[in-house]
C-alpha cells in the first residue's frame, strides 16, 4: 500500500509496478481507496498471449528494435507516383 503523498513524489515507479504485472494499492488517510494496476482484457477480449497459447500466431523471431528508413521530403504539387519513380529509380 502506498500513500497519496508517497504516489505524488514518485508516480513513475508506481505505474513500472503496474506494467510488471503488480497491484498497487493508494491510501488517503492510511485507508485503501484505489487502486493501480496492469490493463487487463475485456470479458470476451482475445489478447496477444491468448493467441500465441492457442498456436493461431507465432512469436516474432527478432526482438530487436525496428529501424526505420528516414522519411523523404517530397514538396506540394509533385504527383506520388512521379516522386516514387524517381525514388526507386
Amino acid at each position: 500500500m502506498i500513500g497519496i503523498r508517497d504516489l505524488r513524489a514518485d508516480l513513475s515507479a508506481a505505474v513500472r509496478r503496474a506494467a510488471t504485472g503488480q497491484r498497487v494499492l493508494i491510501s488517503v488517510d492510511g485507508r485503501a481507496v484505489a487502486q493501480l494496476g496492469p490493463i487487463e482484457a475485456e470479458q470476451g477480449q482475445t489478447v496477444l498471449a491468448d493467441l500465441l497459447a492457442a498456436g493461431a500466431v507465432v512469436a516474432p523471431r527478432r526482438t530487436d528494435a525496428v529501424r526505420l528508413a528516414p522519411p523523404v521530403q517530397i514538396w506540394s504539387g509533385v504527383r506520388l507516383d512521379r516522386a516514387l519513380k524517381e525514388l526507386r529509380g
